[in-house]
């Protein structure tokens, strides 16, 4: 405890007009959050403000980080505003790291108002890089557009905020550090706990660890590699799939979290999970798999490099629920999936009979189904997949049911794919991405596209490429009336499907760094045929692509030859 009470100061400060939280959270470039004076602290100050008061009052609420550069500046500032505005008590990972997953299980276990989460998820670290700053609430999921609306309305008119700038905490000493604040009644805590063993202990209640361990050590060892991209997630591969599960230590590689993720973009997909994607495809390991920086998304690899689309892994694990102790125990409720992703899971859903429900693109969708129990299993095509057992997507989760799979049904990841689109269907599917494009030219592109596809004479229209006839059946801006309390979110992105059932979608993503927009086109096309299941993605949705660039004129609106990245 502190000899004499820290004093709790109150700064005076203007507000800023760019603190509009997006689909995850508040991010920026670094030197944003570094060098604009109070741009740091004004935002804390928003999302504490935004706690009602009594709620906020002594509370309890969870800090991490997946380690970019700056994370550990921000965290004392954190600690410091957290103190002067009256949370009682603070639940730190152990030198500021904690997965997004694992932040969301603390937030639950120990019913903590929510949580603050300083990742950029995929975008690039270090002083040139991006930051972001994530509220999660208290059933450990993304806020709302509710709570996202109420920080950004104090953002805009915010004059003042209270900070404790001599309080000073060690990240890297495990347990309770207690400070004596000046008219405060009780002291405040910080708690530096085990950034995994929480994380752990509710994953040995889901999977059957005896499982993997043989999977991963038995007379048939499956050899993995798994590439933790130096981002959050390798103290939690080592811990859990080396130590834990009996994985070889050289199957993780790029474990140590750096601030700059050594230099590459913490990005699990094959154009930038290079090196991964180059390991497997010697045929060593069976297994591979990467996570972004905060270790909510992964990518899964077979044999030889086989990639699995996030939308077909989303849908296979759904089909295999059935493998993991925990879906025996308290069953499947339904399915979800964001609009964008894949129809895959609708297959799965309908053999099942099981309920599906389509939602706008950004996890806070699915906790309002999970937590009125409609939802057990969701998903997005942007490399992420989750449960019920938290409210954000799970990357290390995922491996661990691919795994499961694996050791139930003894077959490679490219046989259970294979197998399952022998069973339902393939959907040929894929996203290209036009990455920071003038927020102008994209607003005035979407606005002038929706009203070509909307007009009554699109309807109906036949398109005409190579060989190929599409006819337009129905178009829309998508619009989500939510089941559980009635919101309704609108614009969520342009959608045209055709009379087999293929569809194009162009959406704008809220997941940058506030440096230009990105505009999404999305493509996808069912196939029957078992026999036409392994043909080439881009030769299947070629024409449905000329389709969308021809309609869109996106090459010409923009200034862009292609796109920057294809998934």
């Amino acid at each position: 405890m502190e000899t004499n009470p820290i004093p709790v100061l109150t700064v005076q400060t203007t507000p800023f007009d760019d603190q509009r939280p997006g689909t995850n959270g508040l991010r920026k470039k670094t030197a944003v959050f570094e060098s604009k004076k109070n741009y740091l602290q004004n935002y804390i100050q928003s999302v504490l403000s935004s706690i009602d008061l009594r709620d906020r009052q002594g509370c309890t609420m969870v800090v991490g980080s997946d380690g970019r550069y700056f994370s550990r500046a921000a965290t004392e500032v954190i600690v410091q505003m957290a103190a002067a505005n009256g949370i009682g008590r603070l639940v730190i990972g152990h030198n500021g790291i904690l997965s997004t997953p694992a932040v969301s299980c603390i937030i639950r276990k120990i019913k903590a108002i929510g949580g603050i989460i300083l990742t950029a998820s995929h975008n690039p670290g270090g002083p040139a890089g991006d930051f972001g700053i994530k509220f999660n609430v208290a059933n450990g999921g993304p806020s709302p557009d509710t709570v996202m609306d109420r920080i950004y309305q104090v953002s805009r008119t915010l004059e003042e905020y209270t900070i404790c700038p001599d309080l000073h905490i060690d990240l890297s000493r495990l347990g309770r550090q207690d400070f004596d604040l000046e008219n405060k009644f009780k002291p405040f805590r910080v708690e530096i706990v085990d950034s995994v063993e929480i994380y752990l202990n509710m994953l040995r209640g889901i999977f059957d660890f005896c499982a993997i361990k043989s999977l991963l050590t038995g007379p048939e060892q499956l050899k993995i590699r798994i590439d933790a991209m130096n981002g959050v997630m390798g103290p939690y591969v080592r811990r859990i799939l080396c130590d834990e599960l009996g994985a070889p230590a050289n199957s993780a590689v790029n474990c140590v979290p750096l601030e700059d993720f050594g230099g590459q973009y913490p990005n699990p997909n094959p154009t930038f999970a290079v090196s991964l994607m180059d390991s497997m495809k010697g045929g060593e390991f069976g297994f591979g798999a990467a996570f972004d920086a905060d270790g909510d998304r992964c990518m899964i690899l077979g044999q030889n490099g086989f990639f699995v689309n996030p939308s077909d892994s989303l849908a296979v694990m759904a089909a295999n629920l059935s493998c993991v102790p925990y879906f025996r125990q308290v069953g499947i409720r339904g399915f979800a999936r964001s609009m964008p992703t894949s129809m895959a899971l609708d297959r799965v859903a309908k053999a099942m009979k099981v309920a599906l429900y389509e939602t706008p693109a950004g996890w806070r969708f699915f906790g309002n189904l999970m937590d009125s129990g409609r939802c057990s299993f969701c998903g997005e095509e942007s490399f992420g997949t989750g449960s019920d057992h938290i409210r954000e997507k799970d990357g290390l989760w995922s491996v661990l049911v691919w795994l499961s799979m694996i050791a139930v049904r003894k077959q490679g990841v490219e046989e259970i794919v294979r197998d399952h689109w022998a069973k339902l269907g393939r959907n040929y599917y894929c996203r290209f991405d036009y990455e920071g494009v003038d927020p102008r030219a994209a607003y005035y592109l979407m606005r002038d596209l929706e009203a070509v596809i909307t007009d009554k004479a699109f309807t109906n229209q036949k398109f005409a490429v190579g060989s190929n006839v599409y006819s337009v059946e129905k178009t829309d801006n998508f619009e989500y009336i939510d089941p559980v309390d009635g919101s309704v979110s609108r614009n969520q992105g342009l959608r045209i499907i055709f009379t087999d059932s293929s569809r194009i979608v162009f959406r704008l993503s809220g997941s940058g760094s506030g440096v230009g927009t990105t505009i999404r086109i999305y493509a996808e096309s069912y196939e029957r045929d078992p026999e036409r299941h392994s043909r080439e993605t881009q030769v299947v949705l070629g024409p449905l692509i000329a389709i969308a660039l021809k309609i869109s004129d996106i090459h010409e609106r923009t200034g862009r030859r292609g796109p920057t990245v294809i998934t």
